[in-house]
């Protein structure tokens, strides 16, 4: 019993500290590993400022680049995002989100790192 008291305390104790925080942008891909062609979902929380104009999110492995720009609406905009790209090739891809100001400047960045295995189930991890 007292195992479910603190499990549900720490749970709430995280969930407020990550509110917080007062990050702008945070991103969420999944999944983290898949095989090819896979879809890979991108949901990107956006705290809302009248700064904010565009949002891009990027996957790119080097050999395959996809983006995604949307307009953003300062505090009118939404607080999730999702992006989408579909039938996504092997390799290992970083896949980026930042928040664009008015003048075209990033405001905030974020990184994930994402494995698609290839055709073939072919997929070298890096060393290290």
């Amino acid at each position: 019993m007292m195992s479910v008291q603190w499990w549900a305390c720490w749970l709430m104790l995280a969930a407020a500290t990550r509110a917080d925080v007062g990050e702008r942008l945070t991103m969420a891909v999944s999944p983290w590993q898949s095989f090819a062609p896979a879809t890979l979902t991108v949901r990107v929380h956006v705290t809302p400022d009248a700064g904010n104009r565009a949002l891009e999110v990027v996957a790119d492995s080097g050999d395959y680049y996809r983006s995604s720009r949307i307009q953003l609406d300062g505090t009118e905009a939404p607080l999730t995002i999702v992006v989408e790209f579909r039938s996504v090739p092997g390799g290992e891809y970083e896949v980026r989100g930042a928040l664009i100001d008015g003048a075209g400047r990033a405001r905030a960045l974020v990184r994930k790192q994402v494995i698609v295995i290839g055709s073939g189930g072919s997929y070298r991890y890096p060393s290290g």
